[in-house]
C-alpha cells in the first residue's frame, strides 16, 4: 500500500510539472509561439487599417478617377483603329478592302504626278499622302458626321423609352419603336440592337456591341443605366429620365462652347489659310515673280521650311481650339 501511494504521488507530481512547463515545450518554442501571435496580430491590425483607409472618401475618389482614366485610355485606343472608324462610318469591318483601295489610290496618284511633274520625290510624297492620309481622312470625316447625327437624336430616343415604360410597354418594344420611327443612323443601330437581343444575345453584350459600333459617351451612359437596372432593379423610367436631362445638358454645353470659341476658330482658320492663299494669289497675278520660288533649289528649301512651320502652327492652334468636356 505504501508503494502504491508513492507511485500515485510521483505520477501526480510529474503530471503537474508537465502541465506547468507547457507540455514539454522549451522556452524557445514558447517564445516563438508568442512572437507568431504578436506578428499575426500586427498583420491583422495592418490589414484592418488598410481596409479602413481604402473605404475613405478620398481613396474611393482616387480609385474611381483611376478607373475612369483607364476606361478613357481604352476607349481612345479602340476608336483609333481602322476597324472602329469603319464601323462608326457605317462601312462594315472589311479592313483588307480598305487597305487595298488605299494602296491602289496611292499608286495611281504617284504615277500621275510622276508623268506630269517628272519629279520622283514629289510623286512619292503625293502617292504616300493620297494612299495613307486621304482614305483615313475620308473615313474619319464620315464617322464624325455619322456620330454627330447619332448623338443629336439620342436624347429623343431616350425620351421615347421613358414614355413607353410609363405607358406600360416593355423595354424591347420601346427599342423597336426607336428603330422604326427615329432618323438614321440612330434607327439602324437600334434595329441591329433589337435583332441581336431577339437572337438570344444578353442585353449587356448587345449594348457592348452597340458601343463598339458607336463609341460615344452617351451610349456608354445608356448601357450603364440599363445594366444597373437589370441587376439591381429600380425605377427605370426615372433613371432614363435623369439620363435624358444629362444628355440635353451636355448638348447645351457643347453649343455654348461652340458659340464662345467661334471667334478663336475663325481666327485660326484665317491665320492658317492666309499664307497659302497669298501664295496662290500672287502666282495667278504675277506667275514669273513666284516661279523662282518653285524652280530654284533655295526656294524649294524655303517652301519646305514654311510648310513644316505652318503645319506645326496649325496643329498647335487646333489643340488650342479643340475643347473637351
Amino acid at each position: 500500500m505504501f508503494i502504491l501511494i508513492a507511485v500515485l504521488g510521483f505520477i501526480t507530481i510529474a503530471g503537474l510539472g508537465f502541465v506547468l512547463t507547457g507540455g514539454g515545450e522549451s522556452g524557445g518554442a514558447k517564445a516563438a509561439k508568442r512572437a507568431q501571435v504578436i506578428v499575426g496580430g500586427g498583420e491583422r491590425q495592418a490589414a484592418a487599417r488598410a481596409k479602413v483607409a481604402a473605404n475613405t472618401p478620398d481613396a474611393r475618389r482616387k480609385q474611381i478617377l483611376k478607373t475612369l482614366k483607364e476606361q478613357d485610355r481604352k476607349q481612345k485606343k479602340a476608336t483609333l483603329t481602322i476597324a472602329a472608324r469603319l464601323r462608326a462610318a457605317g462601312l462594315g469591318e472589311n479592313v483588307k478592302m480598305f487597305w487595298i483601295i488605299s494602296g491602289v489610290l496611292g499608286v495611281v496618284v504617284a504615277l500621275v504626278l510622276l508623268l506630269v511633274q517628272k519629279m520622283p520625290l514629289v510623286a512619292l510624297g503625293g502617292g504616300f499622302a493620297a494612299g495613307f492620309g486621304l482614305p483615313r481622312w475620308v473615313v474619319g470625316f464620315m464617322a464624325k458626321g455619322r456620330t454627330k447625327k447619332f448623338t443629336e437624336a439620342f436624347s429623343d430616343a431616350v425620351d421615347i423609352i421613358v414614355r413607353g415604360i410609363k405607358s406600360g410597354l416593355p423595354v424591347h418594344d420601346c427599342l423597336k419603336i426607336i428603330g422604326k420611327e427615329c432618323p438614321e443612323p440612330l434607327a439602324g443601330e437600334f434595329r441591329t440592337l433589337t435583332e441581336n437581343i431577339g437572337m438570344g444575345m444578353p442585353l449587356d453584350s448587345a449594348l457592348e456591341r452597340l458601343y463598339e459600333r458607336m463609341p460615344t459617351s452617351e451610349v456608354r451612359f445608356f448601357a450603364i443605366v440599363l445594366n444597373i437596372q437589370q441587376k439591381t432593379g429600380g425605377n427605370l423610367a426615372e433613371a432614363l429620365g435623369n439620363l435624358s436631362t444629362v444628355l440635353r445638358s451636355r448638348k447645351l454645353m457643347a453649343e455654348k462652347i461652340k458659340a464662345l470659341s467661334a471667334e478663336a476658330v475663325a481666327s485660326a482658320f484665317i491665320i492658317g489659310c492666309l499664307p497659302p492663299g497669298v501664295t496662290i494669289l500672287i502666282s495667278v497675278i504675277a506667275p514669273d515673280y513666284m516661279a523662282v520660288l518653285f524652280s530654284d533649289v533655295r526656294g524649294r528649301v524655303l517652301l519646305l521650311g514654311a510648310a513644316i512651320w505652318m503645319s506645326m502652327g496649325i496643329f498647335i492652334m487646333r489643340r488650342m481650339i479643340n475643347f473637351k468636356f
